[in-house]
């Protein structure tokens, strides 16, 4: 007994040591999806559903096919009904966050860019998550799902202190069955890849989001004159010397192309969402997490 109480204190002090390195080099970015987190007041923790755990939640009267040993007995003396006692469902799933690192997320036409708020969104709705009673992890990453301070610290300094992929897709990495998804992009890959990698993500009967990141200049175009423009990687450029005189065209394309991404998630029964970075980011948390809660009422 001695050298297992040794073994675990070590253990603790190991993990405690972890934690402390990780707090002590946290990014700005996790004080900023803190702060984001707490200005949504949850009105309901994790999802709440009819199963097996330790925790009532509700009565129901008897039916044909209910154990017996489900009847509590003490309740249904004070009636004319035999009562069952619900239990909360407690197993919970666990949600798997993918933030695009690809060049094209690095852009920005005011003091944020698209790779900014979409790392800020995944940490926000991973802390909220978290408080909710759910498991958490950076798809990719070697850290199994967990429900705890460590595990959005880890992916707080993931995301903020180094990218975890500058890939655009996620990976052909293993998903656990029933498991969540939350894909943050800009998604300018093609649609073919993107529906390849969705349906490859449903095989473990995955759900999914895809959270569409937009910069307000990628939708409105306010470009006039003589414009240059050249790619994020650098290896492109094209001058336009009317810019106004394609603005209508692009506009069109983009909306069409958006509208094509919505119909692909719905068709392959994901959610899909579009957030601009010059709206305030917390109408977007609060609409992402009361999604992933079922639509559990929040207020902001």
């Amino acid at each position: 007994m001695i050298g297992f109480a040794a073994r675990s204190s070590n253990r603790m002090a190991h993990l405690s040591d972890s934690a402390e390195s990780l707090a002590a080099a946290l990014p700005a970015l996790m004080v900023r999806a803190e702060r984001l987190a707490s200005s949504v007041t949850l009105g309901m923790h994790g999802r709440r559903k009819a199963g097996i755990g330790q925790t009532f939640w509700q009565y129901h009267h008897y039916r044909p096919g209910d154990p017996s040993t489900s009847i509590d007995w003490r309740q249904s003396a004070k009636g004319q009904h035999l009562y069952v006692r619900e239990r909360e469902w407690e197993a919970a799933q666990s949600v798997w966050l993918w933030r695009d690192g690809s060049p094209s997320m690095r852009f920005g036409s005011g003091t944020e860019t698209k790779l900014d708020r979409a790392s800020l969104l995944a940490l926000a709705l991973g802390v909220l998550l978290v408080r909710g009673g759910e498991r958490i992890a950076l798809y990719g990453e070697k850290d199994p799902p967990a429900n705890s301070r460590l595990a959005y610290r880890r992916i707080g300094f993931a995301l903020g202190e180094r990218a975890p992929s500058d890939e655009a897709l996620p990976p052909d990495a293993p998903l656990p069955r029933n498991a969540q998804f939350v894909w943050f992009s800009d998604f300018l890959s093609p649609l073919e890849e993107i529906e390849h990698t969705i349906r490859r993500l449903t095989r473990s009967n995955a759900g999914g989001r895809l959270v569409h990141i937009i910069d307000p200049a990628e939708e409105d175009f306010p470009y006039s004159g003589r414009t240059r423009f050249e790619a994020v990687t650098g290896t492109q450029t094209r001058v336009l010397g009317r810019a106004e005189a394609v603005a209508d065209e692009y506009r069109a394309r983009f909306k069409a192309h958006s509208e094509t991404l919505a119909l692909l998630a719905r068709k392959l029964g994901w959610n899909y969402t579009s957030h601009r970075i010059d709206r305030p980011a917390q109408t977007a948390l609060v609409a992402l997490f009361a999604d992933l809660s079922g639509g559990h009422r929040m207020v902001g």
